[in-house]
């Protein structure tokens, strides 16, 4: 029962759910939660999200969500399907010792904190939970490309780690806020109004 006149719901809970899984992973990663041994299975809970976001994103285009929309495909393709496919990719090769320039991942990061920095004003028309996500990952990103680059070390890890988990929390908020205040016809989980009207 779809609950209005034939179109699609709003995809994007599941997607933010999908965004909430790898962001507490990568925090558990990248501030020693976890053993790298978890890599694999890291992996393959990234192609999971992917297909998840790859969904939503492709819903959102076709409802005309321009910004979710493509911020959903962009996050199912390089976050997640080619995170996992890397993650998979480097554990085999650290065990037959195979020699990989892994700062590449850097120069296709650089693009994807571009990418977010001047895309982050179409989210002040957003509510506040979702502007303060994309403020999180507008620092975490940086993090990450500049210690791929090499030009940070592994100190920047904690922190680009604790702002994923504050991502992911933003996340699941906001999906929740979605789903309970969509059921019951009024705000049940408060998400703040936009910093822009």
């Amino acid at each position: 029962m779809s609950g209005h006149g034939g179109g699609w719901a709003n995809p994007a809970p599941a997607g933010l759910v999908a965004l909430a899984v790898a962001c507490f992973t990568f925090f558990a990663v990248l501030c020693g939660k976890v053993e790298h041994t978890c890599i694999p299975l890291l992996g393959i809970w990234l192609i999971g999200g992917g297909i998840v976001q790859l969904i939503v994103g492709l819903i959102e285009l076709n409802e005309g969500a321009v910004t979710g929309g493509n911020v959903f495909t962009f996050f199912a393709a390089f976050f997640m399907f080619v995170g996992a496919f890397e993650f998979l990719f480097k554990y085999f090769a650290a065990l037959n010792g195979w020699q990989i320039d892994a700062r590449i991942d850097g120069w296709a990061w650089l693009v994807l904190w571009i990418a977010l920095w001047l895309w982050t004003p179409a989210y002040f028309k957003s509510t506040l939970v979702m502007t303060l996500l994309l403020l999180c990952l507008d620092v975490a990103v940086p993090l990450v490309a500049l210690r791929d680059l090499g030009l940070v070390g592994a100190s920047a890890s904690p922190i680009a780690g604790y702002l994923l988990l504050f991502t992911g929390i933003f996340g699941l908020w906001q999906a929740t806020a979605i789903v309970l205040n969509t059921t019951y016809g009024k705000t049940i989980i408060p998400t703040g109004g936009p910093l822009v009207k």
